[in-house]
């Protein structure tokens, strides 16, 4: 199974869940584990997804879920779960 990390970061407001769980479901990408929370108006979401049966390549997901957090005034970011890893290796 191929794995990836979305963080979703930003001022919190009606939608951002489903802004980016809309773009999954398009695109064929199951989600495996959610955490969200909102520290004092401050809205943070990580997401593992499961991107071995995406209808569209990696690049083409990540640019359609950095527009949709700019539309939602957030910013949205996937990277392939070991370079996640790698980068956060203490």
């Amino acid at each position: 199974m191929k794995k990836a990390i979305i963080t979703v970061i930003g001022k919190d407001k009606v939608g951002i869940i489903y802004g980016v769980t809309k773009v999954l479901s398009e695109n064929k990408i199951n989600i495996l584990d959610i955490s969200q929370t909102i520290l004092d108006d401050m809205f943070t979401m990580m997401m593992i997804v499961d991107i071995d049966d995406a209808s569209a390549p990696f690049e083409k997901i990540s640019d359609v879920l950095s527009n949709e957090g700019k539309k939602l005034g957030v910013d949205v970011r996937i990277q392939l779960e070991s370079i996640f890893e790698s980068m956060h290796r203490i």
